[in-house]
């Protein structure tokens, strides 16, 4: 029973059985997969300067940010995304793989979705999201 619950873990919330995560690898080609759902069935915008005018219309229901994003960049997007309570999402891979992962052919340092279409990508990144937070929280109480 233990041996398929830890299984499950490692398939839905990206947890590996001996107490580490998920390699990155794994835990990008489910993202990818639901951002090209999200891409090709909701609305998504691209760039930067779009996504903060749609963050301050309140249209936005998640922000993705690639992990090469310049700093300052990234925090102002936290910033507002803290103010409008919109989720943010650190992609893994760099702005290249984003710009992939998004159908395109060139860099994209950040995705706002607006509606996620067939897509369910809200759900499944604030559930992995949390479940990593709580999985990070618990192995500092055990050290």
């Amino acid at each position: 029973s233990d041996v398929y619950k830890r299984q499950y873990q490692r398939r839905v919330h990206g947890i590996i059985q001996k107490g580490k995560e998920m390699p990155k690898k794994i835990a990008t080609e489910n993202i990818n997969a639901k951002l090209g759902i999200v891409m090709r069935s909701g609305k998504a915008l691209l760039g930067h300067s779009q996504t903060l005018k749609a963050i301050r219309k309140g249209a936005v229901k998640m922000v993705i940010v690639s992990s090469n994003c310049p700093n300052l960049r990234k925090s102002m997007l936290e910033y507002y995304c803290m103010l409008s309570k919109t989720q943010i999402y650190h992609y893994m891979g760099t702005n290249t793989d984003l710009g992939a992962a998004c159908g395109r052919y060139h860099r994209v340092a950040c995705v706002s979705i607006l509606d996620a279409g067939d897509s369910d990508i809200l759900t499944a990144i604030s559930g992995q999201t949390l479940n990593l937070i709580a999985y990070k929280f618990t192995q500092r109480q055990l050290h």
